[in-house]
């Protein structure tokens, strides 16, 4: 069965890119860049433009991203994030065809911080490291290898270094992970940290439009049917919910005490094509998603982005003054509500 489970496709994009912010740390130089040279002849010239021309017709949705971190009542916060509007600066090499890289992404860590942090600080490198370096046709098959490989040398990385301390770190952490290229979003996911995306929908008979909130991701826990036969293939058991009774998660980054019996690294692979319909994306650990449910953290930002009144900061719009108290009001309401786990909400504005 593929990966890819597809969403709805759109009927029509149009729009600009638009930069944020750089890579937070330069791309270890891991060999030459090479540098496209300039054109020899009148062909090449043409054959560029028409490639410019591509690019503009297609329609790149301009993306904003905001995020809220709250450590609720634990002693340490063990999530992690990263925002990259523009995630062209970690590459060398793009292919012509592309024209724009975001990528954002939550971990949730468990047993310690340690497996959060470095998946926080390294999977991005690595991936920007595997992603397509030529023009192909099979770009989409090209960027899942390269998710589901980046995914493996994350893992394999950590646990390398996780097994050579003294005493060995037992950290692990879910990892979900938007990467968006053009207007297309894949969403890779381990464990139970969640996407979701709110689109609007005209009503049949006029009217105003109504919010459809569409998973993006894929919760991984023991308790659902084709994890638990992995696990007890493996050698493994399922108590109370959790692997060997402790483990809450079936696929994870770390975790080396778990991998041998049946606890993995590969991740669900989602792809959708963003529309002019779409408003916003939520990336959110479990501490979220305990006391929202994914149609209620939905119409809860979009609440306050139709009707609440806040305070701007210097230098934001209107717009961005509300998707910043939006992020902000929804990990506070989770707190509030009870969550004593530590809450990241990641909430990126979509527009064209």
């Amino acid at each position: 069965m593929d990966l890819f489970d597809d969403l709805p496709e759109p009927t029509q994009t149009a729009g600009e890119a638009s930069v944020q912010k750089t890579c937070p740390s330069p791309l270890e130089d891991r060999g030459a860049k090479r540098k496209r040279e300039a054109p020899d002849d009148d062909d090449e010239v043409v054959e560029e433009q028409k490639l410019e021309e591509k690019k503009v017709c297609k329609g790149v949705p301009i993306l904003k991203g905001y995020v809220a971190a709250r450590r609720g009542e634990r002693e340490e916060m063990q999530d992690a994030h990263i925002l990259l509007s523009d995630m062209k600066t970690c590459l060398s090499i793009l292919p012509t065809t592309v024209s724009r890289l975001a990528y954002f992404a939550v971990f949730d860590g468990h047993g310690g911080a340690r497996a959060s942090r470095f998946a926080a600080e390294h999977l991005h490198h690595t991936l920007a490291l595997k992603f397509p370096k030529v023009e192909t046709e099979n770009l989409d098959k090209l960027v899942k290898k390269c998710l589901l490989d980046t995914f493996r040398q994350t893992d394999e990385d950590f646990l390398k270094k996780a097994s050579s301390q003294k005493p060995a770190w037992k950290d692990g952490s879910t990892a979900t992970c938007m990467l968006v290229v053009d207007d297309m979003v894949y969403v890779a996911n381990l464990g139970d940290s969640r996407a979701v995306l709110c689109r609007m929908e005209q009503k049949m008979q006029g009217g105003d439009r109504k919010c459809v909130t569409l998973a993006l991701s894929k919760e991984h826990n023991p308790t659902i049917y084709e994890e638990r036969m992995r696990i007890q293939r493996a050698g493994g058991t399922v108590r109370d919910g959790r692997v060997l009774g402790v483990l809450e998660v079936s696929r994870s980054i770390g975790d080396g005490q778990y991998k041998r019996i049946g606890v993995i690294s590969t991740p669900d692979l989602r792809r959708c094509q963003l529309t002019p319909n779409d408003r916003f994306i939520i990336l959110g650990c479990d501490g979220l998603f305990k006391v929202f449910s994914a149609e209620e953290a939905v119409k809860y930002v979009l609440h306050i982005l139709q009707n609440g009144s806040v305070e701007k900061k210097e230098g934001q719009t209107e717009e961005e003054g509300h998707y910043e108290a939006a992020c902000q009001r929804l990990a506070n309401e989770a707190v509030r509500r009870g969550c004593a786990d530590n809450v990241t909400v990641i909430l990126v504005s979509v527009s064209f």
